[in-house]
C-alpha cells in the first residue's frame, strides 16, 4: 500500500493547482497561516513548511506583518540563442534600464587574456553593467572584448544600448559557447544586485566568436530567486 501524501505537500500541490489554473494570479494574497491551518486541518508547523518552500521555490514572496503571495514569473534567459536581454525584458511588456559601473579599454592581463585566447598586453575593453527589469536588478554583465572587433566600445553610452547590440553589427556571430553553473556570487556581485547574503546566482559564461577569433567573453550573473533559463530546439530528423 503506498504511503499517503505528505499534508504540506497537499497544500503546496493546492497553490500549484490554483496557479496553474488562473485562481491564484501574481500578486494575490493568500489565506492567512491560521486560516490554513482551519481549511487543511493541520498543524502551524505544516502550514509554515508548505509556505516556506513555495517561497524557496519562487512561486510566493513573503511581505512581513502582511501575508504571503503569489510571485509575478520569473524573467527567463535563452541558452541557445544569443538575444538582446533589452529586448527580452520589453518584450514581456516591462520596463529595462542598465546602470554602467564600469567600460573602459585596459591591456589584456593573464586572466583576461586566458579568457579570449590572446597574447598578455592585447588590447581589450572591460564593462561591467547591471541590467534592470521594471527597476529590480536581474543581471549583471561582466564583459571582455577584443579592441580590434569593437572600436570605439568604451567610449559608447550603454544605457542607451546594449554590447548585444554593438557586438552584432561589429562582430556578426559565427560561433558561441555557452556553460551555465549555480555559484555563491562575491560581495562586489552581490550588492549590484542586491542580494541577500547566501542566495546563490545562475553564472551563464558566454564566449563568441566572429572572424575565426575570439572577440567576446561576458560572465552573466543572475540571481536564483529571481532569473530562470529556458530554451527549446528541434533535434536533427533521422533519415536513417
Amino acid at each position: 500500500m503506498s504511503n499517503p501524501e505528505p499534508r504540506y505537500a497537499a497544500i503546496k500541490a493546492h497553490v500549484m493547482d490554483g496557479i496553474a489554473a488562473g485562481r491564484l494570479k501574481p500578486g494575490d494574497r493568500l489565506p492567512s497561516e491560521h486560516e490554513l491551518v482551519t481549511q487543511f486541518g493541520v498543524s502551524r508547523m505544516t502550514v509554515n513548511r508548505a509556505l516556506r518552500e513555495l517561497k524557496q521555490g519562487g512561486v510566493l514572496v513573503g511581505v512581513a506583518g502582511v501575508g504571503s503571495f503569489v510571485a509575478e514569473p520569473r524573467p527567463e534567459g535563452h541558452l541557445i540563442e544569443v538575444r538582446n536581454i533589452a529586448e527580452e525584458v520589453r518584450g514581456r511588456g516591462h520596463a529595462y534600464a542598465a546602470t554602467v559601473i564600469d567600460n573602459r579599454a585596459l591591456a589584456a592581463g593573464a586572466e583576461a587574456a586566458a579568457c579570449l585566447d590572446v597574447e598578455v598586453g592585447t588590447p581589450i575593453f572591460h564593462s561591467l553593467i547591471v541590467h534592470r527589469e521594471n527597476g529590480l536588478a536581474i543581471q549583471l554583465e561582466d564583459r571582455l572584448v577584443l579592441a580590434e572587433a569593437a572600436p570605439g566600445y568604451d567610449a559608447i553610452d550603454f544605457t542607451a544600448t546594449t554590447p548585444n547590440e554593438v557586438l552584432m553589427r561589429a562582430a556578426p556571430l559565427e560561433r558561441v559557447e555557452h556553460r551555465v553553473r549555480a555559484t555563491l556570487p562575491d560581495a562586489t556581485t552581490r550588492r549590484l544586485l542586491s542580494m541577500p547574503s547566501g542566495e546563490p546566482c545562475l553564472l551563464l559564461i558566454r564566449r563568441t566568436w566572429s572572424g575565426g577569433r575570439i572577440v567576446s567573453h561576458a560572465a552573466l550573473s543572475h540571481p536564483a530567486s529571481r532569473f530562470e533559463f529556458s530554451d527549446s530546439f528541434a533535434p536533427p530528423v533521422s533519415l536513417g
